[in-house]
């Protein structure tokens, strides 16, 4: 089987190691002979980023590349979402632009979707912690797992790390649910989540290495409320019908 695959970066300032994440990511597609396409989402960058993706991708001409820019800073749910929507693959994936899940690990998320077992498979850190190499420093690990709680809560989703920047997708049946997606920011990992769930699709919670990575750009103390507050949001979507009917 060999589906294409579209890999999705959504970068937001990340002129500094943008350069070697897309390196390391089309080195990878081209050792593994993978049919693999690469987008990058430039999500309103004030630096070098889209030059830095132009400049990288241009290295390796032989391998499909996408860069999307656009000017004003949306969140990077918006950009996700833009690159899902170009996506031409059967299969798609993000992953954070530091790739601090190896872009290795890719097969662990694909394949289960290609053997049709599921729909959309997710990274984990809290599944088997003895995969997570560089630990990021324990208040924002501890505030990483109240926040994992609070969605367990407030959702009823069952899952233990639903912010891992490393999700793969069905295409033909996540695309359809782009268009309910209401959350740009924070919030809309749990929110592909929580709708795919909702609508009935297969979900499955995968371990995969790890590693912190110097220079996020979200703070689980500093951006805490927002995220609370877009957790909420989804439940009173979905009981106003925003959603839709569930699957």
């Amino acid at each position: 089987m060999n589906q294409l695959i579209s890999i999705i970066i959504p970068a937001f300032e990340e002129s500094e190691r943008l350069g070697d994440s897309i390196r390391q990511i089309l080195n990878y597609v081209k050792k593994e002979g993978l049919n693999a396409e690469l987008i990058v989402v430039d999500d309103g960058s004030k630096d070098e980023t889209t030059q830095v993706a132009k400049e990288v991708c241009a290295e390796f001409p032989d391998l499909q590349t996408k860069i999307i820019r656009y000017e004003e800073n949306r969140g990077k749910g918006f950009a996700v979402k833009t690159g899902l929507l170009e996506a031409q693959g059967e299969v798609a994936i993000f992953s954070d632009a530091d790739l601090s899940t190896p872009i290795a690990e890719l097969p662990k998320l694909v394949k289960p979707i290609q053997d049709d077992e599921y729909d959309v498979t997710f990274g984990s850190r809290a599944l088997d912690r003895s995969l997570i190499g560089t630990h990021q420093p324990w208040r924002r690990e501890q505030g990483g797992k109240v926040f994992n709680f609070i969605v367990r809560t407030l959702t009823g989703l069952p899952f233990w790390d639903t912010q891992c920047g490393f999700k793969a997708f069905n295409m033909r049946k996540f695309r359809p649910l782009l268009e309910l997606m209401q959350i740009d920011r924070f919030g809309f990992d749990v929110e592909f989540l929580y709708v795919a769930n909702y609508k009935g699709l297969r979900l499955k919670e995968i371990p995969v290495r790890w590693d912190h990575c110097e220079g996020t750009k979200v703070s689980v103390f500093r951006d805490s409320q927002r995220m609370f507050n877009e957790v909420r949001l989804i439940r009173k979507n979905a009981k106003q019908g925003v959603y839709g009917q569930r699957g």
